[in-house]
């Protein structure tokens, strides 16, 4: 009906393989030193466990336990925690967020905005390529950037992911709170804080604890399909044409909870029905264009976002358009804006690309300033679909809506973001409600379609600013292309 074409061959849809694994023993974890003083973490008050593993049953017998400090190797900045240590088969304890964090310090990683080196995602990544078994992530909330009480919820039940065929998953991740690696590093001998604080230079090396790490983990393992829904508009120029620019969203959310009263079905009207009528509209307004874009133009809403950006992981790694013809993705998570019309426009990482000027200009057409996001030690830029394509190099957008609300000021904006943060985010009153008003949201819109028209209709290709982390992969990306 918008007037766009089938983006996969003559369909709509790309499947999307999930599997589905659930630790049904809810699994204990066991460290011995060898003094018959075994210190054991019970799941969920002690610990949270999962695997990758889509198995029956997983364990891990006496592996070795390392503590390698924050976790990260990172050559362009001359850090590595791995160096000098094997890790192959043993299980590794590591800090949450990066260095920067925990120094403030601006010159060391990004200060105290996290990088993507601090994302607990990363973590378990570096882990996996460094050969080991088992990753277990400490959790303190200030770095994390929420209680451990998500964690306990979020993990507790079904946990979907795809497969990925050039890797061999991890066999045991997690997150332990403070309370249970003090306890841990007690048992060996050693002092947590002491060593957390020698992390945070560069000279720091891994440690090994006089402990070993024995736990089985007994799974429900189901398969099933799920879909990515795409759609493309054809640009008009035959130099052009081949070269894309993307549009993603999110269409999942969290489905239902039959142990609620009253209302169990999560509408996710904000999170994220705005984000993908956003790129609904944004098609229809391409479609309706009289020259028509020289590049083209696909539009992508993907699966599983709130799974671990599942559908967006499954397109970057079977791309329906190569990633190398790929100019730039521009990703919509919430829109954020039903207040009305703002002065401003949040770029969630700013700076991180030349996408920011081309997004500053559009703004500006609007009367609007760009603002960086407010919480940056969160680290959100991670956290949303577009990261699946900034991991394999291309460049990406992440807009939210502003807080500078016309003739109600920054403060009132401020409480709307906290009140939906507070009350409805990722809860069943996730739903449209009678004072919402979309006028800043059709500009917004309105906004990201100038941006995605600009790119569309140049040869030139927005790149990564110096010193951010995806800039390495897509130069190399470019080059053998």
């Amino acid at each position: 009906k918008l007037g766009v074409a089938p983006g996969n061959g003559n369909s709509y849809f790309q499947d999307v393989p999930l599997t589905s694994v659930e630790a049904m023993n809810k699994p204990s974890l066991i460290f011995s030193n060898g003094k018959n003083d075994d210190l054991t973490m019970t799941y969920s008050n002690e610990q949270v466990v999962w695997t990758r593993k889509q198995r029956d049953s997983v364990e891990i017998n006496n592996s070795e336990v390392i503590f390698v400090g924050y976790g990260i190797n990172a050559p362009e900045r001359n850090w590595n925690d791995y160096d000098g240590i094997d890790v192959t088969g043993k299980t590794v304890v590591m800090l949450v967020n990066d260095p920067g964090y925990a120094t403030q310090d601006n010159a060391l990683f990004n200060g105290n905005a996290m990088t993507y080196y601090g994302r607990w995602s990363y973590k378990f990544e570096e882990g996996l390529r460094q050969g080991a078994a088992g990753v277990l992530v400490v959790h303190e909330t200030q770095p994390a950037g929420y209680p451990f009480a998500v964690l306990q919820g979020g993990y507790d039940g079904e946990q979907l992911m795809i497969e990925n065929p050039n890797v061999t998953p991890l066999a045991f991740q997690g997150w332990i709170p403070l309370s249970s690696v003090e306890k841990l590093f007690q048992m060996s001998g050693m002092n947590y804080q002491e060593l957390k604080a020698a992390a945070v230079r560069p000279d720091f090396k891994a440690v090994a604890l006089k402990a070993t790490f024995t736990s089985k983990m007994t799974n429900s393992v189901r398969r099933f399909d799920s879909n990515n829904i795409v759609a493309k508009y054809e640009g008009t120029d035959p130099e052009l044409k081949d070269e894309y620019i993307i549009y993603t969203s999110h269409w999942d959310h969290l489905g239902k909870n039959t142990k609620l009263d009253g209302d169990q079905i999560y509408n996710g009207a904000n999170d994220n029905a705005s984000g993908t009528g956003t790129i609904m509209a944004v098609a229809e307004a391409f479609s309706n264009l009289s020259e028509g874009s020289k590049r083209s133009i696909l539009f992508l809403a993907v699966t599983a976002e709130e799974q671990g950006l599942l559908g967006a992981t499954y397109y970057s790694i079977n791309p329906l358009i190569p990633l190398e013809k790929t100019v730039a993705v521009m990703n919509i998570d919430a829109m954020g804006n039903n207040y009305g019309k703002t002065k401003d426009l949040i770029v969630v990482g700013k700076g991180n690309s030349e996408l920011d000027l081309v997004l500053e200009y559009a703004a500006a057409q609007d009367g609007k300033y760009l603002i960086p996001d407010a919480e940056p030690e969160k680290g959100f830029y991670y956290r949303s679909d577009h990261f699946a394509f900034a991991k394999q190099g291309v460049p990406a957008l992440y807009v939210d809506g502003g807080l500078d609300v016309v003739g109600k000021g920054k403060d009132y904006g401020h409480k709307k973001k906290d009140e939906y943060t507070n009350i409805d985010y990722h809860a069943v009153s996730d739903e449209i409600k009678e004072d919402w008003d979309f006028s800043g949201m059709v500009e917004d819109a309105r906004i990201l379609f100038r941006v995605g028209y600009a790119i569309g209709q140049h040869n030139e290709w927005p790149q990564w600013s110096e010193g951010t982390e995806f800039k390495a992969k897509r130069e190399a990306m470019l080059k053998s292309d």
